[in-house]
């Protein structure tokens, strides 16, 4: 399913003209974008995401000591 959504003050304007283009194509819907304020951060008296957060490199640590040589390496 894909949704388009349409910002509410464009509604009266795009809704139609949009509904009307992918009225043919079932997975397509066209919504109206309603929400009021950002889920983010718009509520002061709630914490955002408890502030424990913690940034870490995800990548793999390396193993400690050295690789040995190729067979192909070796000089004499």
């Amino acid at each position: 399913m894909i949704y388009c959504v349409v910002p509410e003050a464009l509604a009266g304007e795009l809704l139609p003209k949009l509904e009307a283009y992918y009225a043919d194509d079932p997975h397509v819907t066209v919504i109206v974008d309603r929400r009021r304020s950002s889920r983010r951060g718009s509520d002061p008296s709630r914490p955002a995401g408890g502030g424990k957060r913690e940034l870490r490199d995800r990548r793999r640590p390396r193993i400690p000591g050295e690789l040995p040589g190729l067979a192909g390496d070796r000089s004499s």
